[in-house]
């Protein structure tokens, strides 16, 4: 560098929000999906050295994409031990299986085809049946009551956030939200983007051992200035109903979703 040069320092990486829970912020979106994946990878090998499997519930959606190609390709993740996991999947949309709006045909795509994973320890939502909540419960319920005792619940959750602040399929104002004796409900309604849904509940996803919750983007920089400033309610701000009552939360998010205000563009 010559004598007379000089460079403009600059904060690239913003202070991390006051979130409840525990917050990772990374230098970008892979590092967002790296610091997720390593910590994902890390609880499944402590569970099936504990327990003798790993329980792992995972949401659909553009945002967790990467990662799942990730877990498949990365030779960071080539000792995952799908073998003895069993996937759930956090909600689903009421259609089949086959339908571009599936959750589970992209978790299915992506994972499923690729990995280890026994069929049987893999649990769709058939959403598009009449029962599918109850029928879902029941799965749920029988798997995990097959644990050792005192550990009948999920070992891993990730879950995602809309720009309004929604989670899983639990929307502002919607009947899942009010559901407190159950894991699975459907939830349908004016607030519920279509189609009507079925969900993970409260009371099961704050039952989980590890919560994570993956916001990337600039378009998620208000909602979590809201959540770590104001005093909204769950029901306005359903994600703030996550509050796990023996495990984790632990929030993934890059300097575009951390930053607020959101920055001007050039």
């Amino acid at each position: 560098m010559s004598e007379g040069e000089t460079y403009e320092l600059t904060d690239h990486i913003p202070t991390a929000p006051n979130l409840p829970g525990h917050v990772v912020l990374s230098g970008d979106g892979d590092a967002a999906l790296d610091a997720l994946g390593l910590d994902m990878l890390l609880q499944a090998k402590k569970c099936v050295h504990e327990f003798g499997d790993f329980h792992l519930a995972l949401s659909g959606g553009n945002t967790p994409m990467p990662l799942y190609r990730r877990l498949m390709y990365d030779p960071s993740f080539r000792d995952f031990p799908w073998s003895h996991t069993h996937l759930w999947i956090v909600d689903e949309r009421c259609v089949p299986f086959d339908h571009e709006k599936s959750n589970f045909r992209q978790i299915h795509e992506l994972i499923v085809e690729h990995s280890d994973i026994p069929p049987a320890n893999v649990h769709a939502i058939y959403a598009y049946e009449p029962d599918a909540d109850a029928r879902y419960e029941t799965d749920l319920r029988e798997t995990l009551a097959r644990r050792a005792n005192g550990q009948h619940r999920l070992d891993f959750v990730l879950l995602g956030m809309g720009d309004e602040g929604h989670t899983a399929s639990l929307f502002p104002h919607s009947e899942a939200q009010l559901v407190t004796d159950r894991w699975a409900s459907f939830n349908r309604g004016p607030t519920v983007v279509p189609p009507d849904r079925v969900t993970m509940t409260y009371p099961l996803l704050n039952g989980a051992r590890f919560v994570a919750a993956l916001v990337l983007g600039k378009n998620k920089a208000q909602m979590l200035h809201r959540i770590a400033t104001g005093t909204d309610p769950s029901s306005e701000i359903p994600i703030k109903g996550i509050v796990p009552v023996d495990g984790q939360l632990r929030w993934y998010l890059d300097p575009l979703s951390a930053r607020w205000p959101v920055p001007a563009e050039a």
